[in-house]
């Protein structure tokens, strides 16, 4: 028991620390000095410089409205004589961070709730009632079936349907695009960011943009770059692609707003930088159901008081509004210090490439005593003349 006490009293009541030694050598003066010297570079060089280790980032925070401008005529033996403005084609009126223009389209107009024959194919065309299942209805029918074998045309006989009639008919789309005049349209983008961590807002309609200048402007690469104007058909073709092709069937652009900024540089260097691509993956040797297309309807009553309908199959051009960016800036006072704290511990550690020299040395060892201090050092090489 009385030796346990002690043991313990020894643990608790004892103090030590560590004895340093001064080792006097070029050799492994030079070499403790050129490992310090790497870590030096390493700290500068990657922590600083090139990882910036004095700055933090943050990402973007974005807002984006678009507005759609330009006015289209068409004559067709459907609809006649008419003039499209942006009430007509912008389906619908607003989006979040997106934008639908249309460019083509199948009409069916004077739709009425009754019964038609359906568009033939191979389960709806019949020779009589018996090829037809009343209440029968498949994901693609227009409508649900009456059990009844009707004419579809002078030659073709298909299952009745009550539907919304007479149904709609979309094996053909119209070649060339029903609105082909949008390539002409324009885009405008209005998009603020926020960098919440600094503080820092700005908007893509830049200080220096006046009214004037905005109503008349549109996006060049290279003699406007910060119009945020942007023509539809140049967006379809910057991305590499054909806007007469794209216009029938539909697809989905993206135009993308980089904002990468450096905010230790002023905030007139913060720019909004443009790019386009489609999004849409649209490969030739694949090219089952492509593009982009929906339906809606407008509904309104006859004379009589009947509903009724017209039915549009809209294909057109979506494009989406991609915003994206981060910024570095200056940290806190406290940063650069951490950083530096953090790697002095690195200077103080006995480099191991200098242990390992006084290992294959110690033969030479000499212990010398200062004659007025209580300090001893080494003196390595006395045996071999000194160094």
């Amino acid at each position: 028991m009385a030796g346990c006490c002690g043991a313990l009293g020894a643990l608790l009541f004892e103090y030590d620390t560590p004895r340093i030694v001064l080792i006097r050598s070029r050799k492994v003066g030079l070499m403790n000095r050129g490992v310090q010297l790497l870590i030096l570079a390493y700290v500068i060089g990657w922590v600083f410089v090139w990882e910036k280790g004095y700055q933090e980032t943050d990402s973007v925070v974005s807002s984006v409205t678009t507005k759609a401008k330009g006015v289209a005529v068409t004559n067709s033996s459907t609809l006649g004589f008419r003039v499209w403005d942006v009430a007509d084609y912008v389906v619908p009126a607003q989006e979040e961070n997106s934008l639908f223009i249309m460019t083509n389209m199948i009409v069916t107009v004077n739709q009425t709730q009754g019964t038609c024959p359906e568009i033939p194919d191979h389960s709806t065309v019949c020779e009589s009632d018996a090829d037809c299942v009343a209440g029968s209805m498949g994901t693609h029918s227009n409508g649900v079936q009456t059990g009844r074998c009707v004419p579809f045309n002078g030659s073709l006989m298909t299952c009745e349907v009550a539907a919304w009639c007479p149904v709609e008919d979309d094996t053909h789309v119209p070649r060339p695009a029903f609105l082909r005049a949008a390539e002409n349209f324009t885009v405008l983008v209005k998009n603020n960011i926020w960098y919440p961590k600094f503080n820092f807002s700005k908007r893509n309609i830049l200080p220096n943009i006046s009214t004037a200048h905005l109503k008349s402007c549109v996006y060049d690469a290279h003699t406007d770059p910060f119009c945020p104007i942007f023509r539809l058909g140049s967006i379809v073709e910057r991305a590499g692609h054909s806007f007469t092709d794209m216009a029938q069937e539909g697809g989905i652009m993206g135009v993308q707003i980089n904002w990468d900024c450096n905010l230790d540089r002023a905030a007139a260097h913060c720019l909004p930088r443009y790019s386009f691509r489609r999004l849409d993956n649209r490969d030739l040797d694949h090219n089952v159901s492509p593009g982009y297309n929906f339906r809606f309807a407008k509904y309104y009553r006859d004379a009589a008081g009947h509903e009724q309908r017209t039915l549009i199959k809209a294909y057109g051009i979506r494009v989406d509004i991609i915003v994206f960016g981060k910024v570095p800036a200056l940290k806190v006072v406290l940063a650069c210090p951490v950083k530096m704290g953090r790697a002095l511990p690195a200077f103080h550690r006995p480099p191991l490439a200098s242990q390992s020299s006084l290992l294959h040395s110690r033969a030479g060892w000499e212990v010398q005593h200062h004659p007025h201090h209580d300090q001893r050092w080494l003196r390595l090489g006395a045996a071999r003349g000194g160094e």
